[in-house]
């Protein structure tokens, strides 16, 4: 018999619990029998409330982009759950087979990270935005009706929705895959390195965008990033990943003055300072460029053969994520005893 489903708290849309990826190794030859696994993911507990911007930080490899696919629904996980509020009901969508995701597929979109390569070419883009509403049965003057209310909303003109993405600039382009993303009217967005590829000017534009829609849409977003200063102007918490694994967690305005993992002290220390007179006093924290294996991740904690403060406890016991005040969490064994500089006081 099925274990009941729990309930999520009001305030809650999404909890992650347990949740791992792991991708075979295969050996080259006639059966390409499996050798080993990649730890992509590994049992990542994680809750999304209602109507924030939560940010997932690390450096690329991490598992940021794998536990996004995992929750829009392009990856199965290999253990674990997604817990999903569905009115008064929660549904587990790591159970869920191909149809009968779809319709929370609508509820879940994605804002892709290259605005240039996510636009098919031979698309207008009438087809693009529109075609998430045409998979739904939405058709003729409804369709185009809808499409171009959206276009407007991002501020693009409906007048040429019939172009093709090559007459777009970048941040137009971005603004398309936001009005394809936002053309259902989902609940919650995963915007993966959606500014990255921008310039900077631009990427201030898209950002303040991100911010009006959600607030007349009512969206809740998941802000995946490896950008620690765009993170700190739009996300109301953020977690800090690490070989698969989330290492701190807590709300912006705590996690970046004062950091409580030595990885995240280590990745604040390259956000730049906005005051000149303040960029060359900051100490840069440099990591080994030797990232672990995610074929073979180390015992213990996972971060201890690149922390400069590992003690023998961290080579042999992995520490949990823990609570270490009323909204900060932290998977390190010390760090009550850590005197971790954060953003406003490196140096």
């Amino acid at each position: 018999m099925s274990s009941p489903m729990p309930r999520l708290d009001d305030d809650v849309l999404m909890r992650l619990e347990d949740l791992s990826v792991r991708f075979p190794i295969r050996k080259r030859g006639l059966f390409a029998r499996s050798v080993g696994e990649v730890h992509a993911v590994s049992q990542v507990d994680l809750t999304i409330r209602t109507g924030e911007v939560l940010g997932l930080v690390g450096e690329s490899g991490c598992g940021k982009t794998t536990l996004g696919r995992c929750i829009v629904g392009d990856q199965r996980p290999t253990a674990g759950s997604i817990y999903f509020r569905d009115g008064d009901t929660t549904v587990d969508l790591a159970t869920l087979g191909e149809r009968q995701l779809r319709p929370y597929q609508r509820q879940i979109r994605v804002i892709f990270q290259d605005p240039f390569s996510s636009l098919n070419p031979r698309m207008t883009i009438m087809q693009i935005v529109g075609d998430p509403l045409r998979r739904h049965g939405v058709r003729g003057s409804e369709l185009e009706d809808r499409v171009a209310h959206m276009l407007s909303r991002v501020g693009l003109s409906p007048a040429h929705m019939h172009r093709y993405p090559h007459a777009f600039s970048g941040g137009e382009r971005q603004r398309i895959n936001i009005a394809r993303a936002l053309i259902c009217e989902p609940r919650m967005v995963i915007a993966d390195e959606a500014v990255s590829a921008l310039d900077v000017s631009v990427r201030a534009q898209i950002l303040n965008l991100l911010r009006d829609l959600q607030d007349e849409f009512n969206l809740t977003y998941l802000f995946i990033s490896h950008d620690l200063s765009v993170v700190e102007s739009l996300c109301n918490r953020v977690a800090v990943m690490y070989l698969g694994r989330i290492v701190e967690l807590a709300d912006t305005d705590r996690l970046y003055p004062g950091p409580t993992h030595p990885y995240t002290e280590a990745l604040l220390s390259a956000v730049p300072r906005p005051d000149p007179r303040l960029r060359e006093t900051g100490e840069r924290i440099l990591l080994s460029d030797e990232f672990p294996d995610p074929a073979n991740p180390p015992a213990g904690c996972v971060f201890h053969t690149r922390c400069r403060y590992v003690q023998p406890t961290c080579v042999e016991r992995r520490p949990e994520l823990r609570p270490i005040g009323d909204t900060h969490t932290t998977a390190c064994h010390f760090a009550e005893d850590l005197q971790l500089r954060g953003v406003a006081n490196v140096g």
